[in-house]
């Protein structure tokens, strides 16, 4: 085995990948069909041509994009739904601090326009593949199309993965900077442009000057890299780019090997909704309308036949004078028709059959496909049925999204995965840095912050002030510390300026590598994304309100540790934010920046003591 059968396993795995696979006795699946059969459908094409077989166009009367905008809208999770809690008492400052970072990360990658485009693709098609992109200076993640990727049709995570990428002759020859690819290799293959395909060999356009190439990542044996008949038993995660030119009888003729190399680990995480067995792509909101599209489409093309035969006038006559005549184009307005004897001529009765058990079947179809997808009329903007209780109509709303939050809850799973093992491994290698990071807090955050930094620095200072003082000769009482220390307390309130509810932290004075050592598994990840119940949480938390302004109830340990659990039961607030209040003393009413400067000692000696404060805590 050497390094140039890699073209021989991407053109295999080219082939295989439009092969059915066997799931059961009766069920075959054809990932490439499947995804194939997709796209036609969200584009509003027939898979069996877009006429009839006399030449008639047939409609398509699409039920699915609905279906999957729904499902897109109802499983939809934002950045502000993302963030890293603390599992323990211990991690609450570093969760704290990694939430802020996570922040200006997912800000700066632009992770909602991510999110977003992820939630579409996991809709349409029930999965979607991410790739993560480590760079020297970022982390790059994105979604990729299923027409560029060719995968095992059963299992995901154990065999190769391949991405095809069309490139211009100027972007194949950049990447020789950017990617480090083979100048040679690229030089030989820019001679030979190929016009853009589908997997399928369809060409998409008209041009000549892209060039297809394949990027290869998998567990392979290292003869894949080294050329070493003895290294074909070790096997190593790696990446190659190839491609390759084939004969007219489908032989590899010419062979390009751009790039190869180690990784450390695969680029590569697939996602679903909801996981289906023995196939490696899910079950999306147009799959699942493959037949109620079919039978809808049949049941419209037989009433536009109808209606088009209604909508002609047809003459019928004896006479063998009128063959082969057209009243449209043999008669004039003014002509006068003369028939033989008892040859009259009469118009033909082509008024419709009835089309009422043809739309009806169809709906039938339109409601089980409905019922499938777990779609409701109300989803939908449809306007209830006179005399319809709203809290009927309420109730079918909420029995509806039942569906949509256990793939909202899947979804949430997957960006803790993300966040578990490819984002806060790299944000840990960020965190030292002079850079300052500007963090917009919930109140409760802000009140933990504030009233922790206010009583550090404030100590910090009075301590200077007082070693200063007794270095100088001067006697120091209880109460001169006392005075000394609401004079510098009341210094740090006046300097923070009135900013709102955001905060800067410069995190270059920490040492981080061992404040987050093992944290991206000690953090508790959590994922808003869910359908929130607004009425229920008020109503919860007045509950709560009521409870607490009951006279005596800061004694009452059991009514504390009541109205504790039925906030964290519901999910209406959590133990950090409820205990938030009673642990904080002597909070500052301004809400602002945090800043400072060698000129303005009150400032408390800058931002960077911030996040020092807090890490000593």
């Amino acid at each position: 085995m050497d390094i140039q059968n890699i073209q021989e396993l991407v053109k295999k795995s080219e082939e295989d990948f439009k092969q059915p696979t066997q799931i059961s006795k009766y069920v075959q699946f054809s990932i490439s069909d499947t995804l194939e059969r997709i796209d036609a459908y969200l584009n509003s094409k027939h898979i069996s041509g877009e006429t009839d077989s006399l030449g008639r166009e047939k409609p398509f009367f699409n039920i699915g994009i609905a279906a999957a905008n729904i499902w897109y809208r109802a499983t939809d999770i934002d950045r502000s739904n993302i963030q890293i809690k603390a599992a323990k008492e211990k991690d609450y400052i570093n969760s704290f601090l990694a939430t802020i970072h996570l922040r200006a990360w997912m800000r700066r990658e632009m992770f909602g326009q991510f999110l977003n485009e992820w939630g579409r693709t996991l809709a349409r098609y029930g999965s979607a593949v991410i790739k993560f992109v480590r760079t020297s200076n970022n982390l790059h993640i994105s979604v990729i199309p299923w027409n560029r990727l060719i995968i095992d049709a059963v299992d995901f995570e154990d065999n190769p993965k391949i991405e095809i990428i069309e490139l211009t002759e100027a972007q194949l020859r950049k990447r020789v900077q950017t990617h480090k690819y083979n100048p040679d290799e690229v030089d030989s293959l820019c001679n030979s442009l190929k016009a853009r395909e589908t997997k399928s060999g369809l060409k998409k356009d008209n041009k000549n000057n892209y060039i297809k190439i394949y990027e290869l990542h998998g567990n392979l044996p290292l003869s894949y890299l080294t050329d070493k008949e003895t290294d074909k038993d070790i096997y190593v995660q790696q990446m190659h780019v190839v491609s390759f030119i084939t004969s007219v009888r489908g032989k590899i003729k010419e062979r390009f090997s751009l790039y190869k190399g180690k990784e450390k680990k695969d680029p590569y995480m697939i996602t679903h909704l909801i996981k289906e067995d023995g196939r490696v792509l899910s079950i999306g909101a147009i799959e699942h309308l493959f037949e109620p599209q079919w039978m809808v489409n049949h049941s419209m093309k037989s009433i536009k036949d109808s209606l088009d035969l209604a909508s002609k006038t047809i003459y019928q006559t004896a006479d063998p004078g009128f063959v082969g005549r057209n009243i449209l184009d043999n008669l004039q307005s003014g002509d006068i028709l003369i028939h033989a004897l008892n040859q009259p001529l009469t118009q033909l009765n082509n008024t419709p059959l009835n089309i009422v058990p043809q739309q009806n079947f169809s709906l039938q179809w339109k409601q089980l496909g409905n019922e499938i997808t777990g779609v409701s009329e109300s989803m939908m903007g449809a306007t209830p049925k006179s005399g319809t209780a709203w809290r009927q109509t309420e109730a079918i709303l909420q029995e509806s999204h039942s569906l949509f939050e256990l793939m909202t809850e899947n979804k949430g799973l997957y960006i803790e995965q993300m966040l578990r093992e490819w984002i806060i491994p790299y944000l840990k290698t960020k965190m030292d840095t002079a850079e300052e990071v500007s963090a917009t807090l919930e109140q409760y955050e802000l009140d933990a912050i504030d009233g922790v930094y206010i009583k550090n620095t404030a100590i910090k200072l009075t301590n200077t002030e007082i070693k200063e003082k007794i270095l100088n000769g001067e006697l120091i009482t209880e109460e001169d510390k006392m005075a000394i220390m609401a004079e510098k307390e009341q210094k740090i309130k006046d300097s923070l300026t009135k900013m709102g509810n955001q905060r800067f932290f410069k995190p270059s004075e920490v040492d981080w590598k061992e404040q987050f050592k093992d944290f991206e598994w000690d953090a508790e990840v959590n994922i808003t994304g869910e359908a929130v119940n607004y009425q229920s949480a008020l109503a919860t938390l007045n509950t709560a309100l009521k409870a607490i302004l009951i006279p005596g109830f800061q004694e009452n340990k059991k009514a504390q540790m009541v109205v504790g659990k039925i906030l964290e039961l519901t999910g209406t607030l959590s133990p950090l934010e409820y205990n938030a209040a009673e642990s904080i003393n002597n909070t500052p009413e301004i809400s602002a920046n945090i800043g400072g400067n060698a000129n303005n000692p009150g400032s408390a000696g800058g931002v960077g003591e911030l996040t020092k404060d807090l890490t000593n805590k």
